[in-house]
This record gives structure tokens, C-alpha cells and sequence, in this order.
């Protein structure tokens, strides 16, 4: 439960508040960050909430902390990908106005990682040779970076720049039925982020994670796990999924196939729990095939 910081307080939470006060540029007097909430600090808070429409009472309490961190994120400093809630602060409003610039366009910059803006980002990432996975990773923001002479200072809302790209097969997920069944911890943790990206594309999309085993399906059932072993027993078709390279091809022929009556099999590597850019990229490739199969005749 968050505790609210208020005028008079004093430590460490107190320093926390200087600290992204100062990155803000908001002047906090002589003392400057001493973990002391009075005078200039109590003066920055106030302007910090008149400036972000908060109530204007002196105290960081949940809203105003919240704002405060999003708007003290830097591009690179965390991963950024679709995700609901949604991911939202100001280095997702410098990613969205980098690329619009670019002309990989996310619509208007609101600071929030929507389905346009995911798709912007797999349209850069495949214009530069990048994994097309969707996310905003180290590498992706190093491109970005090289590009910055290009983007900095230039006007990311510009009319050109706003008309965004379709996004994710939406109307293809609304129609699908998906169980997805998981046995081991990397496939619990890449069905779980499979089932909250199809939602966050399609928030009326229909999916059920379930732990083996699977209930009677009522539709497509795809088994998560990282033991080949396991898959190869299975009975099912298997599709091997690496953390990058295009995935559609291997779903489509693996659904396709006359054994997949009741799902198949997909086999992630076993670094899916150590990484989140791991997990998330194999959640991302999985979907992609599932499009790829859904939308075809």
C-alpha cells in the first residue's frame, strides 16, 4: 500500500521525490535533494500538480506519484512493449514522436504503448534489420539513438505523421477461441503474456490459460512448454520457437496438419523465465503465427 510522502517528512522517500524534482527542473532552492519536504520542495510539488492538472495540495499520494515517475522515465530505461494495462510515461512519448518523425507512425504522442504504437515499432524494426518483435528493447532504442540527428527537435505531431497504420488483426482475434495449457514456469510465464498481449490488441478477444491439463477444448488449444521431451510425446504437432525469426510459416503448416485436430504443441526456450525480453518476444512471435493462421482461407 502506498504511503503518502507530505510536507514535513523526512528520508530516503523524501530524496526520491528531490531527485526526479531536480531531472525535472524544478529548482529545490540550496539545499538542493537533503530528504527534507519543506520550503523549495514543498513549492516544486505544488507546481509539478498545477502543471499535470493534479489537485494541488502538497502531497505525493498515489496520482501524483505515478505522474511523477512517468514523466521522470527516460527512453532505454525499461522495456516497452504492448502490454494492459498499458505501459505509459514520457519515454513512450519520445519513442512515439522518434518514430512519427521517421514516419513509422503512432498517432498522436499521448505516452501511451497502444496497438499503433506497437506496430510502428515492428515497421522500424524491420526497415532496420531489427527482430520484429514489437519491442522497444536495447537494441531498438540504440537504432533510435543513431537516428536522433534525424528526429531530435523536429515536430512529432505533424498532420503527415499522424495517419497511423492498421493495427494487430483485431477482428481475427475477436472470432478465436484459445485455450493455451502450461506445465513448467517458462511456459506459465509466455502463456500469460501471450493471453495479455491478445487482450491488449483485442480487449473482446476469447482466452482461457489453463494449467495442464487442458480442460475439453472449445476451440484452438496450443500446449506451452519448454521440455522437448514432453513435446515430442505429446502426439501433437510441435513447433519449435526460437526468440527471433519469422513464426508464421511454422504455424500455419503445423495447424494445418492433420494431427492438430486437438492443438499443438509449442516449444519455447527454456531462458524464457530468466529474460522478460525473452518471454515477451516468444509471446509476441506466437501471436503473430496465430494471426497468420486465423486470417488465412
Amino acid at each position: 500500500m502506498f504511503e503518502p510522502i507530505a510536507p514535513g517528512d523526512r528520508g530516503p522517500a523524501v530524496e526520491d521525490v528531490q531527485q526526479r524534482l531536480l531531472v525535472l527542473g524544478y529548482d529545490l532552492g540550496p539545499t538542493g535533494v537533503d530528504g527534507v519536504f519543506l520550503g523549495a520542495t514543498d513549492t516544486a510539488v505544488r507546481a509539478f500538480q498545477e502543471s499535470h492538472d493534479l489537485d494541488e495540495d502538497g502531497v505525493i499520494g498515489p496520482r501524483t506519484w505515478s505522474a511523477l515517475v512517468d514523466a521522470t522515465f527516460t527512453l532505454g530505461d525499461r522495456l516497452l512493449y504492448l502490454r494492459f494495462p498499458h505501459l505509459h510515461g514520457a519515454d513512450v512519448r519520445r519513442l512515439q514522436g522518434a518514430l512519427n518523425v521517421l514516419g513509422f507512425a503512432c498517432g498522436a504522442p499521448d505516452g501511451i504503448f497502444g496497438a499503433f504504437t506497437e506496430r510502428a515499432v515492428r515497421e522500424f524494426q524491420a526497415n532496420v534489420g531489427l527482430p520484429v518483435d514489437g519491442i522497444a528493447g536495447a537494441d531498438t532504442v540504440r537504432m533510435l539513438d543513431r537516428l536522433r540527428h534525424v528526429w531530435e527537435g523536429k515536430d512529432p505531431t505533424s498532420p503527415a505523421a499522424l495517419v497511423v497504420a492498421p493495427a494487430r488483426a483485431a477482428d481475427v482475434l475477436k472470432r478465436a477461441r484459445l485455450t493455451v495449457c502450461w506445465s513448467e514456469p517458462c511456459g506459465r510465464d509466455v502463456a500469460e503474456r501471450l493471453a495479455n498481449l491478445m487482450l491488449a490488441s483485442e480487449p473482446d478477444a476469447h482466452v482461457i490459460v489453463t494449467r495442464e491439463p487442458c480442460p475439453a477444448p472449445g476451440g484452438l488449444v496450443l500446449h506451452v512448454a519448454c521440455d522437448a521431451g514432453r513435446a515430442a510425446s505429446s502426439g501433437l504437432p510441435v513447433i519449435t520457437l526460437g526468440a527471433e525469426g519469422p513464426a508464421e510459416g511454422r504455424f500455419i503448416a503445423a495447424l494445418r496438419a492433420p494431427d492438430a485436430v486437438t492443438g499443438a504443441f509449442v516449444l519455447v526456450p527454456a531462458d524464457a523465465t530468466e529474460s522478460e525480453h525473452v518471454a515477451q518476444a516468444c509471446a509476441v512471435r506466437i501471436l503473430d503465427g496465430l494471426c497468420a493462421f486465423l486470417s488465412g482461407p
